[in-house]
C-alpha cells in the first residue's frame, strides 16, 4: 500500500512539473519602445536594444504567471549619439551606476476583457516601486520551427520623476510622462 500511494505521489508530481512551461523573450522578434514629449509641441521617439527576460505559465495559461524582465540601459537607442550619451548619463539613468531596468514579476490576473494585468516591483536607478502592466495576449502558434511561441503587447506611462529621472525638473522641456510600448515575442523552451 505504501508503494501504491509514493507511486501516485511520484505520477502527480510528474504531471504538475510538466504542466509548468518556460518562455524566454526572442529579442529578435520583440521591441521595447518609448515616446516622450518635447517642448510641449513634438515628441521624442527611441528604444531599448538590449533586453531579456522569461515567463513562467501552467500550460499555455497566463493566470498566476511568473515573469522576469531585464532592460540593458546602455542599449538606449533615439538614433541620436549625443542625446543617447546624455540618456545614460547621471542627468538621466546613471547607467554607470544603474546598469539595469528591472520588471519582476508578483503575479498576473485576467481581465473581464480578456487582457491581463502583470504586477511586479519595477526598479529604476535606486527606486524600487509595485507597478501594473495592461497585458494583451496576441496568442500562441508554432513558428517553422515548430517551437511554440507567445504573443504579448502592452502599452502604459511611466512618471519618470518617481525613479529619480529628474532632469529638467519643471518638465518645460521634457515632460514628466513617458509612453512605454512594448511588443514581446516569447519562446516556450
Amino acid at each position: 500500500m505504501k508503494k501504491l500511494f509514493l507511486s501516485f505521489v511520484f505520477a502527480f508530481l510528474s504531471t504538475f512539473s510538466f504542466a509548468q512551461n518556460n518562455w524566454d523573450i526572442d529579442q529578435m522578434h520583440s521591441s521595447i519602445n518609448f515616446t516622450i514629449e518635447h517642448m510641449g509641441i513634438s515628441f521624442v521617439q527611441g528604444r531599448f536594444d538590449k533586453f531579456g527576460g522569461d515567463l513562467t505559465t501552467k500550460g499555455n495559461s497566463l493566470d498566476n504567471a511568473g515573469f522576469n524582465i531585464n532592460i540593458d540601459v546602455e542599449g538606449i537607442n533615439t538614433g541620436v549619439e549625443m542625446r543617447d550619451k546624455h540618456l545614460r548619463s547621471k542627468d538621466f539613468f546613471d547607467a554607470g551606476e544603474y546598469s539595469a531596468i528591472k520588471f519582476t514579476g508578483t503575479s498576473v490576473s485576467k481581465e473581464k476583457d480578456g487582457s491581463y494585468i502583470f504586477k511586479g516591483k519595477l526598479t529604476i536607478k535606486d527606486v524600487t516601486k509595485d507597478f501594473s502592466v495592461p497585458v494583451t495576449l496576441g496568442g500562441i502558434t508554432k513558428n517553422k520551427e515548430g517551437k511554440e511561441i507567445m504573443g504579448l503587447r502592452a502599452k502604459f506611462t511611466i512618471n519618470r520623476f518617481e525613479y529619480n529621472v529628474n532632469y529638467d525638473p519643471t518638465a518645460a522641456g521634457i515632460a514628466k510622462w513617458v509612453e512605454i510600448n512594448t511588443y514581446l515575442e516569447l519562446i516556450k523552451r
